[in-house]
């Protein structure tokens, strides 16, 4: 398959930082924002990308994106998201913490309160909130994802299962527009759903990309937690879902 110099070099950038924006390859290169806007068509009908509002994302499909390139992907939404559901949750509360970029953001926004138990399958929190010593961190055993730090299957299932706890804060790797919960791999999704079975309080947190992607495994479905946190959200089925099973919709960019 031939690329121009200009559509490898915007491939090579999406797959580094897990997105590409219009306005930001338009100044990069110096040429037009309709330039551009064909450059992502040209390379989305290849499959090489997959489109979204205001730029494309890498890759789309089956396919997780590596962690780096996850962890890049609308950073300061996720942020503003993670600190949005820290104010949600008191001191001396209990509470599980997922897999995922944006639950790791969470956690970062945690690290003021006083007196939490935090049980996570993720290593990565579990190292960022050990050394404070407000916080107990209590960490699943179970197979280690060397890609991410996620510790997945049934010994991590069956260690969920002992606890029940104030709030769970959880994400997803795609959100279907029928309120479907989704994401890639089995074993992480039994530990979700072990989650969402064991807190008074579910707590979703995701930015809006994940409206414009797909994965094959499904967690849950909206109506089943009780918040759900993201920068904004234009899917009008959702949020009639969101409305009609009493679910809080909370947008940090509105």
């Amino acid at each position: 398959m031939y690329l121009s110099a200009r559509h490898s070099e915007i491939v090579q950038m999406a797959k580094d930082n897990g997105r590409v924006l219009v306005d930001d390859l338009a100044s990069h290169f110096g040429v037009t924002p309709q330039t551009i806007r064909k450059d992502l068509n040209d390379l989305c009908d290849q499959r090489l990308l997959s489109r979204i509002h205001g730029g494309a994302l890498f890759p789309s499909g089956i396919e997780n994106m590596e962690y780096e390139a996850r962890r890049k992907i609308a950073s300061d939404e996720k942020e503003a998201i993670g600190k949005a559901a820290a104010r949600l949750i008191p001191d001396n509360a209990s509470l599980f913490i997922n897999i995922g970029t944006t639950t790791e953001a969470v956690s970062k926004a945690l690290l003021d309160h006083v007196g939490l138990m935090v049980i996570t399958n993720n290593i990565n929190v579990a190292n960022r909130m050990r050394v404070y010593p407000g916080i107990e961190v209590v960490i699943a055993g179970g197979v280690v994802r060397g890609s991410d730090g996620g510790v997945v299957g049934e010994a991590a299932v069956d260690f969920i299962k002992q606890f029940k706890v104030d709030y769970a804060v959880i994400g997803a790797s795609a959100i279907d527009h029928d309120g479907a919960l989704l994401d890639f791999d089995f074993r992480e999704v039994k530990v979700a759903q072990a989650i969402i079975a064991n807190a008074r309080h579910v707590i979703l947190v995701s930015d809006a990309t994940k409206f414009e992607r797909t994965a094959p495994v499904r967690i849950g479905h909206l109506s089943q937690v009780d918040t759900f946190i993201t920068d904004h959200c234009d899917i009008a089925t959702v949020r009639r879902i969101c409305e009609e099973t009493e679910v809080q919709l909370i947008e940090t960019s509105r």
